[in-house]
């Protein structure tokens, strides 16, 4: 379980990387879109990692946004409400939109950091 929350840190720390190695930052905007992409694919994928770790298998098909929503419902409304910041800058803003805002990504991977410590924290008592 541990593993799982290293792995998912080493992504975030990777997504950071991409940012600061390749994005370009100034003036407070990213200027290669490209890397923004990637980097906000990466951290997404991190935080999706560490969940596994707390939410586990689901039974059938793929796993989609709105299967981790009903399981943090269940589990933490804080969470849930987190995570949905995350698919929505992470995902949808950044991966897909690759939007140049550094402070869009700061948020984002500082809200990806908070659910991979959730899941630290929760793994670590359980």
């Amino acid at each position: 379980m541990m593993d799982t929350v290293q792995e998912a840190k080493r992504y975030l720390d990777n997504a950071r990387q991409i940012l600061s190695d390749k994005a370009q930052k100034e003036d407070g905007y990213y200027q290669d879109s490209k890397y923004v992409k990637m980097a906000g694919h990466t951290a997404y994928a991190g935080v999706l990692l560490a969940l596994d770790g707390v939410l586990g298998k689901k039974s059938k098909g793929r796993k989609d946004v709105e299967w981790y929503k009903q399981q943090l419902a269940k589990l933490d409304k804080r969470v849930l409400n987190s995570f949905v910041g995350v698919y929505d800058t992470l995902h949808l803003s950044m991966s897909y939109d690759g939007n140049p805002l550094a402070s869009v990504a700061s948020a984002g991977l500082q809200e990806a950091e908070r659910i991979i410590n959730w899941v630290e924290n929760r793994t670590a008592t359980a």
